[in-house]
């Protein structure tokens, strides 16, 4: 690598530190219940000195993610935006991963090194400056995982079958089962590797040398097994934990599964340029411009996706024809990529189009979001007879600074100061437990995590928020947490007691009936029942 190239790209992953750094503590804002489970759960197998390969509360999750939670815990001390670093942290590499990555499979290509290479930082510089990704890397969902393995699993994969090298194969086996330690819809990775093996078999097969092609097959598949087999093991021993978190919201529990998946397939395709994902935990829910949630893309970068995405297709069609197989390798990986990552969010009908599970999809749309852009600079270049090296220099500086002002203002102005965006993460939740830590020590208080005839999930998720804040301080929980069913459980103190619904209207006549003494003191986000003694 050049000290050119080499410069552009510190400069990138200087971008994509201030991007997923900036203001880390307060943007988001608050905790969301399931990032406060997370931690919840770090902060047990710190104490209890026993770190697991999977979750199963909260419908389950992979252990890998929490378990860093864990060391960032015993590094930086318990708090959110310790929490908080361990996915900015794997957001900033993948940017690197993503440069890495694109710059080694366009070595198949005809195209030249320096196209190469402006390809490659383009791809590091999209994804640095992306609200999709700046956001899943600043909230502490362990999905933030998956791009980070894809990018890197394939780097060292594409490396070593093309310079059959076998210890860049065995690591690129060993992330790509690492894998399956992060996320579940990383799963659905197989089928793009499935895939790349059959292009690479081609690949071996014309230049006659399969036996090298099946031996490192065997080194992949081999480096594969042994990283994801502990969590094999786990699911052979509880098998409901394999599936349990989609199938509540698949396609296949719909009356029409083949009806539902091509509907919701289409509009995934249109959440890129069109009609975004409608949370406002993950997008701008409500366009400025139009009555509808944002796109994933900021419009000029969405318009180069449309642009590389059709010259994708056309440039697979055409080596697939020529039987070009290196080249075919190169178009049709990031298109089969782009729609196999895009299946996770498809199989489901709730939330569509859905940010955070189709998270896998994110490097390929940016690599074509760069071969789209390099495609109109080439012809925007031809058109104007542009000769003059430093005036297209800054006519280029002055594009991406305007990329990077768009996705900057997009992420901390419109949605980051967005009202509606606390809502998204339970702001009340978050206002309670620095309540809670407010409280002397001889105010008995009751929070209660559940309304009425409402099952209570575990040990209450939306009541990890408030029990984690108040670990941040005290290192264990001060509060009683109660179902609403044992409202019977309460025994008022010696000083005052405290009564907090999570639900602020939820129990409000029956905890007056039963506590007719009480002050009732409205916050803005939540109620408090103050017995005084």
């Amino acid at each position: 690598m050049n000290k050119k190239i080499l410069l552009l790209l510190i400069i990138i992953l200087s971008i994509a530190c201030f991007f997923r750094l900036w203001k880390l503590n307060s943007i988001p804002p608050g905790l969301y219940p399931d990032v406060a489970m997370n931690g919840t759960d770090a902060l047990s197998a710190i104490k209890n000195h026993d770190f697991k390969i999977f979750y199963p509360e909260n419908n389950g999750r992979e252990g890998l993610f929490i378990n860093l939670i864990g060391f960032s815990f015993l590094i930086f001390g318990i708090s959110i935006w310790s929490i908080k670093i361990v996915s900015a942290i794997i957001g900033i590499l993948t940017v690197l991963g993503i440069f890495l990555f694109t710059k080694e499979i366009f070595k198949l290509s005809n195209f030249k090194p320096n196209v190469s290479d402006f390809i490659a930082l383009l791809s590091s510089f999209f994804l640095a400056i992306s609200f999709w990704h700046v956001n899943f890397s600043r909230m502490g969902f362990r999905a933030i995982f998956t791009p980070f393995i894809l990018v890197f699993s394939l780097y060292f994969l594409f490396k070593g079958l093309r310079t059959k090298k076998i210890l860049d194969l065995i690591i690129g086996g060993a992330i790509f089962g690492l894998g399956f330690h992060t996320y579940i819809s990383f799963r659905l990775a197989v089928l793009l590797l499935a895939f790349l093996f059959i292009i690479w078999l081609l690949i071996y097969y014309k230049e006659k040398i399969l036996k090298k092609f099946f031996l490192f097959s065997f080194f992949i598949f081999i480096s594969i097994v042994i990283v994801a087999i502990p969590i094999g093991f786990y699911f052979m021993q509880h098998p409901g934990d394999f599936i349990g978190r989609a199938t509540g919201v698949s396609v296949f529990s719909q009356p029409n599964p083949i009806k539902s998946f091509v509907r919701s397939f289409v509009i995934h395709l249109g959440m890129f340029n069109f009609y975004g994902d409608p949370n406002w935990r993950h997008n701008i829910a409500l366009s400025p411009i139009f009555p509808w949630p944002s796109p994933l893309l900021f419009w000029p970068i969405g318009i180069a996706f449309l642009i590389g995405f059709v010259l994708s297709i056309k440039k697979s069609l055409y080596f697939l024809k020529n039987k070009d197989y290196p080249q075919l390798l190169v178009y049709s990986t990031i298109l089969i990529w782009l729609f196999v990552m895009i299946l996770p969010s498809a199989l489901t009908y709730e939330g569509i189009p859905h940010a955070l599970r189709s998270i896998g999809a994110i490097p390929p749309a940016f690599i074509l979001s760069a071969i789209g852009f390099v495609f109109l600079y080439q012809k925007i270049k031809d058109f104007l007879k542009v000769k003059s090296k430093i005036a297209l220099f800054l006519g280029l500086i002055l594009c991406l600074s305007w990329f990077s002002y768009g996705e900057y203002n997009r992420y901390f102005v419109v949605w980051g100061q967005s009202p509606a965006v606390k809502g998204a993460f339970d702001q009340g939740l978050f206002d309670i437990g620095n309540y809670l830590n407010s409280l002397p020590n001889n105010v008995k208080t009751y929070v209660i995590v559940n309304e009425l005839q409402y099952p209570l999930y575990g040990i209450s998720i939306p009541g990890q928020t408030p029990m984690f804040i108040e670990n941040t301080k005290f290192g264990t929980t001060r509060a009683n947490y109660i179902k609403a069913q044992d409202l019977d459980k309460i025994v008022l103190g010696d000083k005052n007691t405290v009564i907090i619904p999570i639900y602020k209207n939820s129990l409000f006549n029956e905890l007056k009936r039963k506590f007719p003494e009480a002050k009732i003191i409205e916050k803005e986000t939540f109620v408090i029942f103050e017995i005084e003694k």
